[in-house]
């Protein structure tokens, strides 16, 4: 089995890398480091840009997660999915038969996270894995 892992480079991502880390240790499990880089709307050349922007900036962050998960033995793979974030991470999750999903979380309240979406209130109403949510400071 593995530990799919949402990551982005944010301080809730960081945590979020870490319990990934332990979790995955303590199973004995691979981990995948997801970087979902769908853009939102727009086919055009501006869409094109943004998408290899966001692209570049995602392999740059994850770079820094697989030498965190080598420096814990963990084996890690990555991932650079053009979807939105929530259907990126269940795909690979399906795809992987992960253990657990694993995202970091804002600290905005639950209710502007159902109101706006936000992707840790997405998995947990669409995943039928379970999600451990970490909160980016204690």
């Amino acid at each position: 089995m593995t530990v799919v892992l949402g990551y982005e480079s944010s301080p809730g991502a960081e945590r979020a890398l870490a319990a990934a880390i332990e979790v995955a240790a303590g199973f004995g499990d691979a981990l995948v480091v997801v970087f979902a880089s769908g853009v939102p709307g727009g086919l055009g050349e501006e869409a094109g840009a943004v998408r290899t922007a966001i692209e570049e900036r995602g392999r740059a962050a994850l770079e820094h997660a697989i030498t965190q998960a080598d420096a814990a033995g963990v084996p890690s793979t990555v991932e650079v999915v053009d979807a939105r974030p929530a259907e990126a991470l269940l795909e690979v999750a399906d795809r992987h038969d992960a253990r657990v999903i694993v995202v970091g979380t804002w600290g905005e309240s639950p209710l502007r996270g159902a109101m706006l979406g936000s992707t840790p209130h997405k998995l947990l109403h669409l995943s039928r894995r379970p999600v451990l949510c970490v909160p980016a400071s204690d």
